[in-house]
């Protein structure tokens, strides 16, 4: 139990904010993005630099005081339950290099200002589906990007980072220092250190041609039957993605969609519009579209192509790497989640892998299913009377897509962390194993035990 001396303590050796369950700014430093999570750690700071994150990682340690970390929350699949919540959202620098076309952002800096900041240069950064995502959250999960067929993982364009350990050293690391553990803080969310700061490349934009078309849900069996011969017609720069959503009558959702069962194509394709129309017309042909608003887009409005709702919201959701996604696949999971069944998940996504995100990037990193060719990924709204049943419907799909899967997860799409077992699912087994070895000798006191953490591996003899 942590005595008014030891928060005085914390509170002499930084100059964020620290907060105790009945301080006023406790509720707001500990919210996050899933709201579903509500965090109860003993004392939160509110980090207000690098310097901040090292001092209070080295108090917790002097007390062996568990400690997590949260910038926006995106990622808050299990609640942080005792010891000490960083919170790094105050670090904000955001540096720019035309030049060397590299990004050097803060560990609270999203994706939105890296865009904001790089689009004017003629450059983009390795983003997910929302750009309101922090970047070093998703990075250090590997990072699944919009156009990751033709530039990889973010992680793999990783340059350098600044990381404190559970030692409370603040570190610079890239592929010549400390090159084990910048190659596995690369793809191994968190479980070595906490990122304090990101460099990592950035990539020439031409023209962009971007969007989504909606179709009937009537009609999901045709059109994922569709996709999946399309798809090999495609070019490493288009990246498409399908799902399948139920929307609620809520406010994020277009008017004409509220309320309706449909099937999203969403699409990215770093081209013209002649090219870009030619690569989308089978899948115009294949159905009568409620919504089609893909063509030549300006970067900046690049969150149009997956719609992701901008505001907090409660849920569930878990993700499994599929190594084909053929005839039989589309059968279960039409089964399970098609028209007139009462499955109960917001979203039902089907994102193909391959191309560059199968290659690697030159230096290794910890990023795995690169030999999957597909990832699926579930979400359901984790709030009454329907959250039982998102819950047991995202295991019946995943049991029944588990023929054809490769076993493994990708750690920011794994959803929540159950045993060491499950956890050892988002990595393979040899990086899985330097991992374990890493912790042992960088995080001996297990004090980075909360979200995807592993265990050290056990002492020799």
């Amino acid at each position: 139990m942590l005595l008014e001396d030891d928060i005085r303590a914390l509170s002499t050796a930084v100059s964020g904010i620290v907060a105790v369950p009945d301080s006023p700014e406790f509720a707001e430093e500990t919210f996050a993005f899933n709201a579903a999570t509500v965090h109860r750690p003993e004392v939160v700071l509110g980090a207000a630099d690098a310097q901040d994150v090292a001092a209070g990682v080295k108090w917790a340690a002097e007390r062996s005081l568990p400690v997590s970390v949260q910038s926006t929350g995106h990622g808050a699949e299990s609640a942080v339950d005792g010891g000490l919540l960083i919170t790094t959202r105050r670090l904000q620098d955001v540096h720019i290099d035309p030049v060397e076309r590299t990004a050097r952002v803060g560990a609270g800096v999203k994706w939105r200002s890296v865009l904001e900041a790089s689009v004017p240069h003629g450059l983009i950064g390795l983003h997910g589906s929302s750009t309101d995502v922090g970047v070093v959250g998703y990075t250090v999960g590997g990072g699944l990007p919009v156009l990751g067929r033709v530039h990889g993982f973010a992680a793999d364009h990783v340059r350098s980072m600044e990381v404190v350990t559970a030692d409370g050293a603040l570190r610079r690391i890239d592929a010549e220092t400390e090159a084990e553990l910048f190659s596995l803080m690369r793809g191994g969310k968190g479980n070595l250190g906490i990122v304090t700061a990101l460099e990592f490349s950035l990539f020439p934009l031409g023209e962009f041609y971007g969007g989504g078309i909606m179709y009937p849900g009537a009609d999901a069996a045709a059109i994922l039957t569709a996709f999946r011969e399309w798809l090999p017609t495609l070019p490493d720069d288009a990246s498409p993605s399908i799902s399948l959503l139920r929307l609620p009558d809520l406010d994020f959702v277009p008017p004409p969609l509220r309320g309706q069962f449909v099937v999203h194509l969403r699409f990215a394709f770093l081209g013209n519009k002649e090219d870009g129309d030619a690569l989308l017309a089978p899948m115009r042909a294949v159905s009568t579209p409620l919504m089609d608003t893909a063509g030549p887009m300006s970067y900046l409005d690049v969150d149009q192509i997956h719609m992701d709702p901008a505001d907090p919201l409660p849920f569930q959701d878990a993700g499994a790497l599929l190594t084909d996604f053929g005839e039989d696949a589309v059968a279960e999971l039409l089964r399970l989640a098609g028209d007139g069944t009462d499955c109960p998940l917001l979203l039902i996504e089907i994102r193909p892998l391959g191309g560059a995100l199968s290659r690697g990037g030159i230096v290794p990193d910890a990023v795995s299913g690169r030999d999957a060719a597909f990832l699926l990924f579930l979400l359901g709204f984790r709030l009454p009377p329907v959250a039982a049943a998102v819950s047991e419907s995202i295991r019946a799909i995943l049991a029944a897509m588990a023929p054809y899967s490769t076993g493994y997860t990708l750690v920011n799409f794994h959803g929540e962390p159950g045993d060491e077992a499950d956890r050892a699912r988002a990595w393979s087994p040899a990086v899985y194993q330097r991992m374990r070895a890493a912790k042992s000798s960088y995080d001996p006191g297990n004090l980075l035990r909360f979200g995807h953490a592993i265990t050290g591996a056990p002492a020799a003899g």
